[in-house]
């Protein structure tokens, strides 16, 4: 028989704040964490940026309750890029949420799926290699080779590979199951839980520990999102009227997947089950993205896995970037599968008050929903003041709406890759 998988841990490390209940506590009051930024240097014009994450990358941010790991950990961090230091942090709190201590569980029966953005080095990292190819004002590509490339440090590529967050996270708490390293950007979290429930429905494993992380904060990401992606200069608004665009910022999130079994008999706390996850992509022959098309397929694609229809599912948790078009296509990819309700499915969205972490949004909002459920109400979607018709959903403006037994997490990255994850209440 397929097994049941809970969520018996969960770990964040997000914009002013590090618990379930300062997490809870931001976004019931509609707490908007934007501040206008520009480089007055370059003369650009402003745009608005999240607060960083609350993580300094000390020993004490990562909680470990193990010495052996503390020392570790502390050797670790001159090859860990902050996006990678900001993985470890959150998996040491969702272990630790999960009761979970090392060397505790049989290390072949623990596995790790983790996603994120692209990691790029920090133009520190490269600073003494190019200072040393420079003919006057002109960086001499030829003299890399030779001038430049001693300069970096030896280990210097292992701070931003993508495989190091789970590469990292297992060999600090000694877990020798399956691993895996997922590079979707926004739209990992799907694709890390939908694989990893796999495993344990299996029996391959007992517990996956999965996650994302991402920071767009970052000196390169932050010039590469003001060439392509729309910035607002205030804040972000999901679904709104007047959104124009979305803030950047940075976290990331981890959770602890368990066969439901195996953590009632070592008595865990059960969060949430996870009934399905999954992942799709539409393109059209000329290769334009699909945005709409690829909700629609991911939404019935995770219906039909997990057995539910469209009446039976408590309310969505969208990915509501606040992009001008990105919130129009989801909103009518969510109306092509929910729209015959008899009563509209309620819609909220957390980046009206965290805006784009990255990769990190997707698990620190797939944590926001399950403490929806927890709670049994949903949290307002910030910013809204008047909804887009052209957005045709039922978005919470407000915190009386009741969250349901249910949701789907949504997440998308903006080359139409969707993900979604379908939690049900414990």
């Amino acid at each position: 028989m397929k097994r049941r998988v809970a969520v018996t841990g969960m770990g964040i490390v997000a914009p002013q704040c590090r618990s379930m209940t300062s997490l809870w506590n931001l976004l019931v009051s509609r707490g908007s964490l934007a501040r206008p930024y520009n480089n007055p240097s370059d003369g650009s014009e402003t745009i608005a940026l999240t607060a960083p994450a609350d993580f300094d990358g000390h020993l004490d941010d990562f909680e470990s309750q193990d010495s052996s790991q503390q020392k570790a950990i502390r050797k670790s961090l001159k090859v860990m890029s902050r996006e990678i230091q900001m993985a470890v942090a959150a998996s040491c709190r969702a272990l630790n949420s999960s009761n979970i201590r090392f060397g505790q569980l049989p290390p072949d029966r623990v596995g790790i799926s983790f996603g994120s953005d692209y990691i790029l080095t920090t133009p520190e990292d490269v600073l003494d290699g190019v200072r040393a190819c420079m003919d006057g004002v002109h960086f001499d590509r030829s003299q890399w080779g030779i001038a430049g490339l001693p300069k970096m440090t030896p280990l210097w590529q292992l701070k931003y590979l993508p495989n190091m967050p789970a590469s990292h996270i297992a060999i600090l708490n000694d877990f020798h199951g399956p691993s895996n390293s997922i590079t979707l950007r926004e739209a990992s979290v799907g694709a890390v839980i939908g694989e990893s429930i796999a495993m344990i429905a299996s029996g391959r494993v007992d517990v996956m520990l999965v996650g994302t992380t991402g920071s767009r904060l970052h000196p390169y990401k932050l010039m590469h999102a003001k060439q392509h992606e729309e910035l607002t200069q205030t804040a972000c608004r999901p679904f709104d009227l007047h959104r124009d665009g979305t803030t950047l910022g940075e976290g990331a999130g981890a959770v602890v997947l368990e066969a439901m079994e195996h953590a009632e008999k070592r008595g865990a706390e059960c969060w949430a089950e996870i009934a399905a996850g999954t992942c799709r992509a539409k393109y059209n022959r000329v290769g334009h993205v699909q945005h709409r098309e690829a909700v629609r397929a991911v939404l019935e694609n995770v219906l039909h896995r997990s057995g539910l229809s469209p009446e039976h599912v408590g309310h969505i948790n969208a990915h509501g970037l606040g992009s001008t078009v990105s919130d129009r296509l989801e909103a009518l990819g969510i109306h092509d599968v929910f729209g015959k309700r008899s009563v509209p499915i309620p819609v909220t969205a957390a980046k009206g008050c965290f805006g784009n972490l990255g990769a990190g949004s997707g698990t620190i909002e797939l944590i926001s929903g399950i403490l929806a459920l927890r709670y049994g109400v949903l949290y307002p979607t910030a910013n809204v003041l008047s909804p887009d018709d052209s957005c045709p959903v039922s978005l919470v403006r407000n915190g009386e709406v009741l969250s349901g037994d249910s949701f789907i997490k949504i997440a998308m990255n903006p080359q139409s890759q969707v993900s979604t994850v379908l939690v049900k209440r414990c």
